[in-house]
């Protein structure tokens, strides 16, 4: 059963990214699908009101309400391989309108390791949708996602942000066009075929003339319907350590949990280049002591600076305005919900008062018109509330204290909106 909710006023993003966490330290914090599913059930347990949890290849971040920032790097903690002192060395922790300025530049794409890359706000839809399901959305957080989207579109479609062909997948693709001829015909296995396999697979159609490319994955079929599309062989998992002792470019995409690829698996002399586009690792740096390989990472993939970058660069301040826009629309929106749950409890305690009066005078009045009476008491609720809420819209910088001194006078309680 459910804990008993407490009132949260603090809306939290806590987390950790390439920004400060090395491959190994966001490994270590990476989430399953799973262990998200189980993260929230906890939360719901716990008596956490509102939370999105987001685990991508750059980044583990949390976004919710909470008494304390610790409940929700608690859960974290308890639901990967890392630690508190681990995260304290290299986390943030962003409170209320920093918090939503974070969520916006995720959102958007400023914050990405490679600038513009529009995958992360499919990702983001993708964590409150599922947050939703298990009823762990409130208003606030519901309204806030949906600016963070429209402003990602407009940014889209507006600026040229999000111009040519950039991403981890492409990034790939890019370095080995930079370290071989393009018509070469390098013999390539693309291990796993995932979201970034299979944006990986499509540049190098796109941009490479090599036809040389395998394929593997553990579920075959999956593997099968990807190659369908662009007539290329695929392999059984079984045949995995065959197929690189036969290749020159390995790209590792499993997306695993643990490390899919050592130096136990690698039984050829001949140069071999391995990629590896996974958090955690899935590429174990034991293929290092190997002479005849190179082992390139991600994040030193994501540092390769191209003219698509620079030009990205010129249309950020055409972002930020679209962004600056969109927020003060979300906070003018936030203004008029902060004062309404004490609307609502003042309304309450009115009508409370006024049945209390009715049910007194209603047998000591002659012809007592209880209709009549209704109707008389409503309207003056209405109009004292109307009041009231004028005066706290125009209190703009007292409006905290106003809502207090409300709370004072008529005694209500706090009710969460």
């Amino acid at each position: 059963m459910a804990a008993a909710a407490a009132i949260y006023h603090t809306f939290y993003a806590i987390g950790i990214s390439y920004r400060k966490a090395d491959a190994e330290i966001r490994g270590a914090f990476s989430l399953s699908a799973d262990a998200i599913d189980n993260l929230l059930v906890q939360a719901k347990a716990e008596g956490i009101p509102s939370l999105a949890v987001i685990s991508t290849c750059n980044r583990t971040e949390l976004y919710g309400f909470a008494q304390h920032p610790f409940q929700l790097i608690k859960l974290l903690c308890e639901h990967s391989k890392g630690t508190v002192e681990e995260f304290e060395k290299v986390a943030y922790v962003h409170k209320n309108e920093k918090a939503n300025d974070h969520l916006f530049n995720v959102g958007t794409g400023l914050d990405s390791q490679i600038l513009g890359d529009f995958e992360i706000i499919g990702q983001l839809k993708l964590a409150f949708r599922k947050s939703k399901a298990q009823r762990l959305i409130n208003p606030y957080m519901e309204r806030l996602i949906n600016a963070v989207i429209q402003a990602s579109k407009r940014i889209k479609t507006e600026t040229d942000l999000s111009s040519g062909a950039t991403s981890v997948s492409f990034a790939s693709v890019q370095y080995i066009l930079e370290n071989f001829e393009r018509n070469s015909s390098q013999r390539i296995t693309l291990f796993g075929t995932g979201k970034i396999g299979r944006n990986t697979c499509e540049n190098l159609i796109k941009h490479t003339d090599n036809k040389e490319i395998t394929l593997i994955n553990r579920t075959k079929n999956k593997a099968e319907l990807i190659a369908g599309k662009f007539d290329l062989v695929v392999k059984d998992y079984a045949q995995l350590e065959e197929q690189i002792a036969q290749s020159d470019i390995l790209i590792v995409a499993t997306g695993a949990q643990n490390p899919t690829v050592s130096k136990d698996l690698i039984c050829t002399n001949n140069p071999l280049l391995i990629l590896d586009l996974s958090i955690p690792k899935n590429v174990k740096e034991d293929v290092r002591e190997l002479d005849n390989v190179t082992l390139v990472h991600l994040d030193e993939l994501s540092k390769v600076t191209n003219r698509t970058l620079e030009n990205r660069e010129n249309f950020i301040p055409e972002a930020h305005a679209i962004i600056s826009e969109i927020h003060a629309e979300f906070k003018l929106w936030q203004e008029s919900r902060r004062f309404a749950p004490t609307m609502n409890a003042l309304k309450t305690k009115l009508s409370t008062l006024k049945t209390a009066e009715i049910k007194s005078h209603r047998t000591k009045i002659t012809d007592f018109n209880q209709e009549q009476a209704d109707f008389i008491a409503d309207r003056i609720i209405q109009k004292i509330a109307g009041h009231f809420a004028n005066h706290l819209r125009d209190e703009e910088e007292n409006t905290e204290e106003a809502i207090d001194l409300l709370n004072k006078i008529f005694k209500l309680e706090k009710v969460i909106s």
